[in-house]
C-alpha cells in the first residue's frame, strides 16, 4: 500500500479525531447512565432482591459497555488514520450498528428497571 504524507490529509485527521473524542464522550455518558441507575436506585426504600439485582446489571452492563465503546473507538481511530494515509478508508457501518443496538438495549432495560420500581 502506498504510505502518504499526513499534512495532504489534515481535514480528514482532524475528522478522525473529532469522532474519537465523540465517541469518548459517548463512553463517558454510558457509564455515567450505569451510576445513576445504581445511585437512583440505592437511595430509594425498596429493599427487593430483584431490584438489587437488576439495578447492579444495569450498572456493570453500562460500566463493561463504555469501556468497550473506548477500546473500539481507539482501535477504530488508528485504523481510520491509517486508512487515510493510505488511501483505502472505509466507513464504520457495524461498530455504528453494534453501539446503537446495545445502547437502545441499555435504555430498554433503564425504562424497565423504572417502571418496575414505580408499579
Amino acid at each position: 500500500m502506498k504510505q502518504t504524507d499526513e499534512s495532504k490529509y489534515i481535514q480528514q485527521h482532524l475528522a478522525n479525531e473529532r469522532t474519537y473524542l465523540a465517541w469518548i464522550r459517548t463512553a463517558i455518558a454510558i457509564i455515567g447512565v450505569g451510576f445513576l441507575a445504581t445511585t437512583l436506585h440505592f437511595n430509594t426504600p425498596i429493599n427487593e432482591y430483584l431490584d438489587h439485582t437488576l439495578a447492579m446489571f444495569l450498572s456493570l452492563f453500562s460500566l463493561l459497555l463504555g469501556l468497550l465503546t473506548i477500546a473500539l473507538a481507539t482501535y477504530i481511530y488508528f485504523r481510520n488514520r491509517k486508512s487515510i494515509n493510505t488511501q483505502t478508508f472505509h466507513s464504520s457501518f457495524k461498530f455504528i450498528v453494534f453501539m446503537t443496538s446495545v445502547v437502545v438495549f441499555i435504555l430498554i432495560l433503564f425504562a424497565f428497571y423504572y417502571l418496575y420500581l414505580v408499579n
